[in-house]
């Protein structure tokens, strides 16, 4: 039966072009490139795509690895180009001949090396003062690289840590031996990982485990080496250009967040319907209860990492549920941030958990034992996920991991805070109901807000914030963390964050607003805020906040444009509401759908009366 349309809008079920994610997975590495023009003229014709520039510079040939990462990252809504060094040149083009990358303009940098790059390993007698002082200096040929560029260009450099040797000289001696080549690798990706905890815009793509779970006899293929100078058979380099997309998606926000899950034979074996929930298969005493716990005991590692989930089963609501009091199940009711179970299509139930949730279906993995459920799924609705999981429970995290859908380049406390956010949401909707009047609702939240300029210490979350951001979002403009360190020190631009908590919780920082100073105007370049926060007043605060910057610098006039895009329809009103007057300048040129809004700021009274603001906020 179709629901009315009133009770699921249409942008939870179509947010973004269809992904052919399918395809490319079900394709082989030699399938991919013979068929990579056509691939790429289907991916490059959508629409929104977002333009990257990738600077690659290799101790190997890498232009295989760009032609993979190309199509992945054109699937998952970039527009890419690319910069490449001649094999080899990777030391030189970064500290001594960078004009070239300089002129590039590289949004990232990837250092595509492996052990074939290292210069000299330690010697066979060497003793633990020798050991140290050979991976001091191989460190310190990297540590060179990663300050120019910080130095030249400051943007986000991804560096592979090593695979261990091909071939172990010493056996097995070669992982204890001071003159071991293991011994050696193991050190140095040690040094690598500490140098990434100190500089925030160095990553480190795990090559070493990647190599391991392939096994390096599958990795490495010499004949390819003397031919062509690439390392890596065809599916390794394929393993490096998903794993390298997954960290690119992550660090402009397109990591996903909800983890969506069927029940029967999926998170417990049997059918509770007919079994009774005292019969599913759950816990120890059988190899596949065993099983079903293990994929138990991995959602919920998701889920304490800022993963939510969800539940879409076709069931009843009131027996499904009891599977989750079973004594041995991992997974709890209070872990399940939205519950569906009912007789109607999972699509049309995934369309309101994403309304319940208030993300797109494109943040989604779908995971379910049932072929014809994944097909339904994955055609109905657009840029979810639907790995195909097979219906061997003990294969699923495997294949859910090797699909990278829940990459992350660090682990914030919002992160791991995240399902506890959402039940504080859920418990705030609850508590609102006890209230006739909105306004008194609001005020008995106990709202306290930390709004201010832009301090160094949230830059990083600042910028996460413009790349994850979608739905309220005027501009959706995107900035790495280098051009927002650029902004944030441009006396022309105000930055103003916004944080907020009430009595159920921490909701972190939520809010950003960039303005450009241009004469007399002020021009909103950036509003977004976390839909988490919607119709709390933190949109009045943060208005008083910018036009207290305005007037303290003379500006007597503030401008908003509101660009359209698939997602952020719900704010095409925002400025309207906030009182801004149409605004069409003769020599303004916009894209179809948007508008233009200016307020005059004579006479301003400010508008936030539900919120405590905290004083000093504007310091530093």
């Amino acid at each position: 039966m179709t629901r009315p349309q009133e009770k699921i809008p249409k942008g939870y079920l179509s947010l973004m072009i269809p992904s052919v994610s399918s395809e490319l997975a079900a394709l082989s590495p030699v399938d991919l490139l013979a068929q990579k023009r056509s691939l790429r003229r289907k991916l490059a014709a959508r629409d929104y795509l977002q333009p990257i520039r990738i600077a690659v510079l290799g101790g190997s040939t890498s232009s295989e690895i760009v032609s993979l990462l190309d199509l992945w990252l054109l699937e998952s809504g970039f527009s890419p180009v690319f910069h490449q060094s001649e094999y080899g040149r990777f030391y030189v083009d970064a500290v001594h001949d960078t004009q070239a990358l300089v002129d590039f303009r590289p949004d990232i940098i990837y250092l595509h090396t492996s052990v074939l790059n290292v210069q000299s390993f330690a010697p066979l007698q060497a003793s633990q003062a020798e050991l140290e002082e050979h991976v001091n200096s191989e460190f310190s040929r990297f540590e060179q690289i990663w300050s120019s560029i910080a130095e030249k260009i400051g943007c986000i450099v991804i560096q592979n840590n090593f695979e261990f040797p091909p071939v172990a000289i010493l056996g097995n001696l070669d992982a204890v031996s001071t003159g071991g080549h293991t011994r050696f690798i193991a050190e140095l990706n040690r040094r690598f990982t500490l140098a990434a905890e100190r500089h925030s815009k160095l990553f480190i793509q795990d090559v070493c485990s990647i190599s391991a779970r392939m096994g390096l006899d599958h990795w490495f293929d010499r004949r390819r080496w003397f031919s062509y100078k690439i390392v890596t058979t065809l599916e390794g380099t394929r393993e490096l250009a998903i794993s390298l997309n997954a960290m690119i998606r992550a660090s402009y926000g397109k990591t996903r967040k909800v983890l969506v899950l069927d029940l029967d034979n999926t998170l417990w074996g049997g059918v509770i319907g007919d079994d009774g929930a005292d019969k599913i298969q759950i816990g120890r005493e059988t190899p596949l209860a065993e099983a079903y716990t293990e994929f138990q005991e991995y959602c919920l590692s998701l889920r304490n990492r800022g993963i939510l989930l969800a539940v879409c089963s076709k069931n009843n609501e009131e027996i499904a549920r009891q599977g989750f009091e079973h004594p041995d199940s991992v997974l709890k009711i209070e872990h399940i941030s939205s519950f569906k179970a009912n007789w109607d299509a999972k699509h049309e139930n995934i369309a309101l958990i994403a309304q319940e949730l208030n993300l797109g279906a494109d943040s989604f993995v779908f995971v379910d034992d049932n072929p014809a459920e994944r097909e339904i799924v994955r055609g109905q609705v657009n840029g979810i996920a639907v790995p195909e999981v097979g219906d061997d429970v003990a294969a699923y995290a495997r294949i859910i991991e090797s699909g990278r859908y829940f990459e992350q380049i660090a682990i914030s406390k919002e992160d791991l805070e995240r399902a506890t956010l959402y039940q504080q949401n859920a418990e705030r909707a609850t508590f609102e109901t006890k209230f006739g009047n909105y306004g008194e609702y609001l005020n008995s939240l106990g709202m306290t807000a930390e709004i201010g300029r832009f301090k160094p210490v949230y830059i990083e979350r600042i910028a996460q914030l413009t790349n994850k951001t979608n739905q309220f979002n005027l501009t959706t403009r995107r900035y790495t963390l280098a051009e927002m360190e650029q902004i944030a020190a441009d006396p022309d631009f105000i930055g103003i964050y916004g944080k907020l908590s009430d009595r159920f919780g921490d909701h972190g920082l939520i809010s950003v607003v960039l303005a450009r100073r241009d004469r007399g105007t002020l021009h909103m370049d950036l509003w977004l805020m976390s839909c988490r926060v919607l119709k709390r007043g933190m949109e009045e605060a943060m208005l008083d906040a910018v036009v207290e910057a305005a007037q303290q610098i003379g500006v007597g006039t503030i401008v908003g444009t509101y660009l359209p895009t698939p997602k952020n329809g719900m704010v095409a009103d925002f400025y309207a509401g906030l009182g801004f007057l149409p605004y069409h300048p003769l020599d303004a040129v916009l894209p179809p759908g948007a508008t233009m809004w200016t307020l005059n700021l004579a006479g301003y009274t400010q508008r936030n009366r539900h919120i405590k603001l905290m004083e000093h906020a504007n310091a530093g």
